[in-house]
């Protein structure tokens, strides 16, 4: 069962996480939209280039299935 010590570390636990919290530096509105147009041309130009490999990939085995 539990002891004394169990019971006396949550709290401590909590003002830690508290204090974690308020050293956090959150971006600004500007800095989360660079950020999230970055996220998405790169999302888009990767997917691009799986489509590409794919096509190519596809195009190779239809030959070779041919032959």
């Amino acid at each position: 069962m539990g002891n004394s010590t169990d019971k006396q570390a949550k709290p401590s636990f909590f003002k830690g996480v508290k204090a974690e919290f308020k050293k956090i530096s959150w971006p600004d509105g500007r800095d989360t939209l660079k950020q999230s147009v970055a996220v998405v041309a790169i999302s888009i130009v990767v997917g691009i280039i799986i489509a590409l490999i794919d096509y190519v990939v596809k195009y190779g085995v239809n030959f070779l299935t041919s032959i």
